[in-house]
């Protein structure tokens, strides 16, 4: 028997719905154009958060008069091939508006005696437009119903327009300086990047008003309540081989139930991983008898974020060993701590916990030289085991405020509002031939999130044991069933 052989039709790369083959079909267009009921969206957000975003833009109006200002809130980058990453807008732009939407811009146009802002913003794809069933990343028939312009004006006291409604005023905005978030429109808006006001918001956004130090109260007590969700599991971590990424899943389903999400990515080191300053990659065991170092912080739904670690013993009790690393970083960590104060070097809580590191680690025998050798700018020698910074600004960012020039920043004095981290730790490699073997493997880091008041400070994770024996007691109330 002869068989003959038909070539398949050849058919186009997989498209779906997401390309507007089907809006060339007039009964397709017409059908799915009608018969849907109105679902009114009104944005959600933290109250307080129009008048605070207000309040932003009037310092920036003050700090940049007659200057027009361009921000946007950036898109999602491409995760692969047509998936893209999850949506997170750009901090300034958060500040100044209070707004999370994809592809907006926020222009605040000079005028006589200040600005008027005003927001652009993408238009829903709604029934009726052909993105309603065509784009994927913002038709409603793929991420629902969304909050429409008028919405959005009403529920931020601004003037919202179409993003469109931009292209026509595109000859006034000739010699706008535009945010680093806004480059990709500058060249087309005949706008100018530009690094000054990058550093002039980040300047700004160095003291922390009422609402927003609210905001980072709860984001903390979040990461707090995370922390003890995680300890709760270390057992079936342990118990099951499930290891540090359970603990670290623990962690970001924690994040996204009671915020927003993680505001950077967790970190969770056992044993020899502990030390290693960016453990993101978690894909190691949860060691029963080795100290774990948990980095960890809630992005609340304003996107303010706490940025906490401690290290706890994994069975809830430190060994010898990690006890008297522990005990070294407490003591950094207080001395750092008492030097957060309005009208104090912004540096000096860095050179007091330096002071105690460099001093126990020449009381132990591992530096070659003396401790005011290490410590001498041309020395340094301490700084093998603690070479990251240990501490920074904190806010819509974990590393806020990262513009800033130096004066205003690290040459800076404390002023009230100010909150920042204080993180001293020490990072004892497996494979660091320096330290006895006793030592290899050890990573502690302790942090707490640390408002500037007027008279002094307020440790806002101060509900987290910092001492060897609180951390111990701490775990063990919380460490979930062993079997």
């Amino acid at each position: 028997m002869t068989h003959h052989h038909h070539a398949a039709p050849v058919r186009p790369p997989y498209a779906g719905t997401r390309y507007p083959r089907l809006a060339g079909i007039p009964a397709f267009t017409e059908f799915i154009a009608s018969g849907w009921d109105d679902v009114p969206v009104r944005p959600t957000m933290p109250a307080g958060t129009s008048e605070a975003a207000a309040a932003h833009r009037s310092r920036l109006s003050a700090a940049m008069p007659g200057q027009t200002l361009v921000v946007a809130s950036g898109s999602a980058p491409i995760r692969n091939d047509d998936a893209a990453y999850g949506f997170r807008a750009d901090s300034n732009f958060v500040w100044l508006s209070g707004c999370q939407v994809e592809d907006a811009v926020l222009v605040m146009w000079a005028v006589p005696g200040g600005h008027d802002a005003v927001l652009y913003l993408p238009r829903p794809f709604r029934p009726g437009d052909a993105g309603f069933f065509s784009n994927a990343m913002h038709g409603e028939l793929w991420v629902g119903p969304s909050a429409g312009l008028p919405e959005w004006s009403d529920a931020l006291s601004i003037t919202v327009e179409p993003l469109e409604a931009l292209d026509a005023r595109h000859n006034e905005l000739r010699g706008a300086l535009a945010a680093r978030s806004a480059a990709h429109l500058a060249g087309g808006l005949d706008a100018v990047a530009s690094p000054e006001l990058e550093r002039t918001m980040s300047r700004l956004r160095m003291v922390k008003d009422e609402w927003e130090i609210t905001q980072l109260r709860a984001a903390v007590d979040a990461t707090v309540d995370g922390f003890a969700a995680v300890v709760a599991e270390v057992p079936r971590a342990i118990r099951d081989g499930l290891g540090e990424r359970w603990l670290q899943g623990t962690f970001d389903r924690h994040a996204r139930t009671f915020g927003n999400g993680p505001g950077y990515s967790t970190i969770v080191g056992s044993g020899a991983h502990a030390p290693i300053l960016h453990w993101v990659r978690c894909d190691g065991p949860v060691l029963p008898h080795a100290a774990l170092l948990l980095d960890m912080g809630v992005e609340a739904h304003s996107l303010y974020t706490a940025d906490v670690t401690r290290t706890v013993p994994a069975t809830g009790t430190f060994s010898t060993a990690q006890r008297a690393v522990h005990d070294l970083v407490e003591k950094a960590h207080r001395a750092g701590l008492d030097q957060i104060r309005p009208g104090t070097p912004y540096l000096d809580f860095h050179f007091a916990a330096m002071e105690v590191v460099a001093q126990g680690l020449h009381d132990w025998g591992l530096l070659p030289v003396s401790v005011d050798e290490a410590l001498s700018p041309a020395g340094q020698h301490h700084r093998r085991y603690l070479a990251c910074g240990i501490g920074h600004h904190l806010g819509l960012d974990v590393h806020d405020c990262s513009q800033a020039q130096y004066e205003d920043y690290m040459g800076a004095d404390l002023e009230p509002g100010v909150v920042m981290t204080v993180e001293p730790g020490l990072y004892f490699h497996a494979h660091d031939l320096t330290l006895p073997p006793e030592l290899r493997g050890i990573g502690v880091r302790l942090e707490d999130d640390v408002l500037v008041t007027g008279s002094g400070s307020d440790v806002l994770s101060a509900a987290l044991p910092i001492d060897a024996d609180g951390v111990e007691a701490w775990t063990r109330a919380h460490l979930g069933p062993t079997s």
